[in-house]
């Protein structure tokens, strides 16, 4: 199975785009379009709210392997720009930048444009990114622009296949009551591989359950490995205890405060002790309070693009994590919004 996400401006075609490539399903801050064909399953993935909230974006880019990043005949545009420091700042290591509405510009013009971006992109995580041409009035490119997706979602696929033997996890992003069944959850096995009557814990309410069942796909299976898409209908909880962004696992970290070593990005605006960030990882977010900077084991008053700091951080909304995941930073004032990545310590 190969889940994309389609990101870019709001005159970008991403949403016209996505509406190419699959069949429309749900729709909340983020849209999914469902496509099968033989052996071949695609999710994409449209962060319908943005760019009003951050927090679309990087729902949509967590919950897929693959992003499209949607940039128009008129070329970079803020948004596009934001999209492409928070793509760095997760280090999105698989994607394709599509050229959108093709036939509204020429190819001279075309290439003109993909060599800019390929310099502005030099020495970011899109450095070595594909990149393709497509109509979003005549579609023309659009079959070649899915085989270019499954090709890369078969190398995906096999990456996917070392995480198989680890922990199982599971990304929760929709939760709800179904009748005869009860709590029914749809996510995304990030690691390891769950079992039907698997006993796990959702944090980080940490609620003890057990999985009565697994879909992939509308259709009942026993096992899904890493990288699968799926419905799980759980038993000893109910849909209003389990919220989106809530992990499945048998042990999470769970704080309300924070300490996390950060590398800011070259684009972001300085901030300081006292300022207010959003922390995001995975889908969960929370507000938090700076209370310390530390560079190099000194206290510092602000904290600068471009340099790694040790920040403490305090809220009061408690998160899920483990050692390894990535958080990201963001200054919901700025205009540039997307402020720094990092790894709680």
């Amino acid at each position: 199975m190969t889940k994309i996400a389609i990101i870019g401006s709001e005159k970008s075609g991403k949403t016209t785009l996505a509406g190419k490539l699959g069949k429309k399903g749900s729709v909340t801050d983020i849209t999914m379009y469902d496509y099968a064909k033989n052996d071949r399953v695609l999710t994409t993935i449209d962060a319908t709210g943005y760019p009003a909230s951050v927090k679309s974006l990087l729902t949509a880019l967590n919950l897929s392997d693959i992003a499209l990043l949607c940039i128009p005949p008129q070329g970079l545009d803020p948004l596009a720009a934001e999209c492409i420091i928070s793509l760095d700042l997760l280090g999105y290591k698989h994607g394709i930048v599509v050229q959108t509405k093709a036939d509204l510009s020429y190819p001279l013009a075309l290439e003109e444009m993909k060599e800019k971006l390929k310099k502005i992109t030099k020495g970011t995580t899109l450095e070595n990114w594909q990149y393709h041409t497509v109509s979003t009035t005549s579609f023309e490119g659009m079959e070649e622009l899915k085989e270019l997706i499954f090709s890369m979602g078969d190398m995906v696929d096999s990456e996917q296949r070392n995480l198989d033997s680890l922990p199982a996890r599971v990304v929760i992003d929709q939760s709800f009551n179904v009748t005869g069944i009860g709590c029914v959850v749809l996510g995304v096995v990030s690691q390891g591989t769950i079992h039907a009557k698997d006993k796990m814990v959702a944090y980080p309410a940490k609620k003890d359950l057990e999985i009565r069942s697994i879909q992939m796909h509308d259709v009942d299976v026993k096992t899904a490995p890493a990288g699968a898409r799926v419905g799980l209908a759980l038993k000893n909880v109910q849909s209003k205890d389990i919220d989106r962004g809530f992990i499945l696992s048998a042990g999470e970290n769970v704080s309300e405060d924070l300490i996390i070593e950060c590398t800011l990005s070259q684009l972001s605006k300085e901030f300081a002790v006292g300022d207010m960030l959003h922390a995001y990882v995975g889908l969960q977010s929370a507000p938090l309070k700076v209370k310390s900077i530390k560079y190099e084991g000194q206290n510092v008053e602000k904290a600068k693009p471009g340099k790694k700091y040790l920040l403490e951080l305090a809220g009061t909304k408690e998160l899920a994590y483990s050692k390894n995941d990535r958080f990201v930073l963001a200054n919901l004032d700025g205009k540039q919004r997307f402020v720094a990545f990092g790894y709680s310590q």
